[in-house]
Parts: structure tokens; C-alpha cells; sequence
């Protein structure tokens, strides 16, 4: 197997979306992933990108299976452990489709932006046509490809659109520095206006600083 074919299997071991999110990041980087899951996107940020990766993760299996890659994660209620890590600890703090699952996303993205210059936050956009069209239509709550739970056993307490996310980072003064729209399949669209982000987009992904 030649290098290409060696870089190609391994970008394969992934999910799409965490591509998207390992190319906005620096080759040694200090990179903080919060609610990291079995740590496949640090293992490889650490694989490819030769950062220094912590991670948060609630479930112990996802502990103990990040912990079986080598990876520094500790378990716990992201957003309590995530008020034990000094002011601008990180390069980089990510928050990967776990923004809908917190008790206060206001309060965990100022969080997230006074451990580190900068956030890489993704998250499903409950404003998708699909999701719209499964409301009207059934007149339920809908069960997605990103909203792969029923409503009784979700995790996700605070669905959110990516109209709301832009507004809310406009009202705690978070300067946003890059967006993009992804689609079902986790890649990247190529839509510029807001409007029909938040019609066409399953998920949205953003880098966002201090103001």
C-alpha cells in the first residue's frame, strides 16, 4: 500500500463531519474535545496532526475505550469539568453534536471560549426541510439520520436550529470566524446564505472566537 493509499484508509476510519473538523485544526496543536465519545476524531488529530488532545466524555464506555487508544480522557459532566481547565489552556476546544445535549449552551460556549482561542462547535440543525416536512406531515417528532433517538430517551434537551446558534453567538458577543452547512452524508455544502443553511443543512459547523 502506497502513501496515498495509506492516508486514504486511514481518513476512512472516521465520520465525514470529523474530517471536516481535523482540517480546521494546526499540526500540533493544544486541543481540548469535549464530549469526545470513544476519541476516534482525537485519535486521529494525535495520528495525523501530532496535537496534544484531552478529552471530556461522559459515558464510561467511551472512557474506556478512548483510554484503550492511549488517549487522555477523564469522565464526567462536561460542563463541570470543563470549569477545572485554566484560562486559555487549549488552541482549540471542540464540541462536536453535543451542544443540544447541554443543560446551558450559552453558558458552555463562553466556557469553551475562556479555555481556548478558539471552538469548533457542530451540532443538527432541527430546522432541516426533512425534520419540517416529518412535523407537518406526521405531526410527530421526527427520528433522523442526527436525531437518532425517540423523543421519550433522547439525550438532546435543547434542539436548536442554525439560525438560533448564529443569533445566540451574536447576543454573547462571539465573533463567528468560519460556518459551513453539511449534509446528511457529514460533508461539506456549498451554501452561502443563511436562510437556506438552516433549510438544507442536516448539521451546522462553526469556528468561533472571542469578539
Amino acid at each position: 500500500m502506497d502513501h496515498e493509499q495509506q492516508k486514504h484508509h486511514r481518513a476512512s476510519d472516521i465520520r465525514i463531519d470529523l474530517l471536516l473538523i481535523a482540517s480546521m485544526i494546526p499540526e500540533n496543536s493544544r486541543v481540548l474535545d469535549v464530549g469526545c465519545g470513544n476519541g476516534e476524531l482525537l485519535e486521529y488529530l494525535r495520528r495525523e496532526k501530532k496535537v496534544d488532545g484531552r478529552g471530556i466524555e461522559l459515558s464510561p464506555e467511551g472512557v474506556n475505550e478512548s483510554v484503550s487508544k492511549g488517549l487522555s480522557v477523564i469522565q464526567g459532566n462536561a460542563e463541570e469539568e470543563i470549569s477545572h481547565f485554566p484560562d486559555d489552556s487549549f488552541d482549540y476546544v471542540i464540541l462536536s453534536q453535543t451542544l443540544q445535549a447541554m443543560t446551558r449552551p450559552d453558558k458552555i460556549l463562553k466556557q469553551l471560549l475562556r479555555v481556548s482561542k478558539r471552538a469548533i462547535v457542530s451540532f443538527p440543525n432541527f430546522a432541516n426541510w426533512r425534520v419540517r416536512l416529518h412535523l407537518t406531515i406526521r405531526g410527530r417528532m421526527p427520528v433522523t439520520k442526527s436525531l437518532d433517538y425517540p423523543w421519550y430517551s433522547t439525550p438532546n434537551i435543547h434542539f436548536c436550529t442554525i439560525r438560533d446558534f448564529v443569533d445566540l453567538c451574536d447576543e454573547l458577543n462571539i465573533k463567528i470566524e468560519n460556518g459551513m452547512a453539511v449534509n446528511s452524508s457529514g460533508g461539506k455544502m456549498f451554501i452561502n446564505s443563511l436562510a437556506l443553511s438552516n433549510i438544507f443543512a442536516t448539521q451546522g459547523l462553526y469556528v468561533i472566537t472571542r469578539s
